[in-house]
């Protein structure tokens, strides 16, 4: 986080029924995701997170344990292997004595031309970043349904908002998340279940500055109705919400953290 955003991770909101909540998150290794990891064993969370990449989920897990009063739990899985999927929340229920929150993080944005799209390419980029959150919330409704309560959270994008370029089967499949969250909040409200998607503008992370030039980011910030660069723990102070007893009402929206970027 930048050192003008320190004053601001200090006066962050701490949600009392957080503490000890069972909370599995997709894609938790890095960026995104690992700003949720943290911010949920901050709260006192018992966390566990899937992701592929093991050298960064490890590091995580290092820099947050001294401090947690329960150290994060990972698995490796790669989000196309539903059985293995299913079989990494299954083990996560029974080391966390039950699923309070899932938050469905896992995409991955890569760029292609329309030309490039293969039936085999379609089919790949939809399990990447589709598929597996319908799956991964039918293998922890179980749980949720046992506790009588649960907060269900898939992570949208603004990008198919603005019809980006060159992320056709990106921004479907974001598109269509919109529809899975409204359609499970109507189909999992009365078992206690709440399901809402956030959508976050250009976060600044290591895989997206990949993808913009310092001329890039500034057209970025130019277009936002707010200066300054959203952050993961932006995005992670909206899932902490959302997770939260305060949000008991809330349920089969978007909730936007994009700066205003139009």
């Amino acid at each position: 986080m930048p050192v003008a955003d320190q004053s601001v991770a200090n006066s962050r909101a701490t949600y009392p029924s957080l503490r000890d909540r069972r909370v599995i998150i997709t894609g938790g290794g890095s960026g995104i995701g690992a700003g949720m990891v943290e911010a949920f064993v901050r709260q006192g969370a018992r966390v566990a997170f899937i992701d592929v990449a093991e050298q960064d989920s490890h590091a995580l897990i290092e820099r947050l344990a001294p401090e947690a009063a329960h150290a994060p739990l990972f698995s490796r899985v790669d989000l196309r292997d539903l059985d293995a999927l299913k079989t990494a929340i299954g083990e996560f229920e029974g080391a966390l004595g039950g699923i309070d929150v899932l938050v469905n993080n896992a995409a991955n944005d890569d760029r292609h031309t329309v030309e490039e799209v293969t039936p085999a390419y379609w089919q790949d980029r939809m399990d990447v970043n589709l598929r597996h959150l319908f799956f991964a919330a039918q293998a922890a409704i179980p749980a949720m349904t046992r506790a009588g309560r649960g907060s269900i959270i898939n992570l949208g994008s603004i990008s198919w908002h603005l019809a980006l370029g060159e992320l056709v089967l990106y921004q479907t499949a974001k598109a269509a998340i919109e529809g899975l969250t409204r359609s499970l909040a109507r189909d999992l409200g009365r078992a206690g279940i709440r399901v809402n998607a956030i959508v976050p503008g250009n976060v600044q992370t290591p895989r997206q500055e990949k993808w913009y030039t310092p001329e890039g980011e500034a057209e970025i910030v130019s277009a936002q109705c707010l200066d300054g660069r959203i952050q993961p723990a932006d995005i992670a102070s909206m899932a902490l919400f959302l997770a939260s007893d305060d949000a008991r009402f809330c349920t089969g929206h978007n909730y936007w953290v994009d700066a205003g970027w139009r």
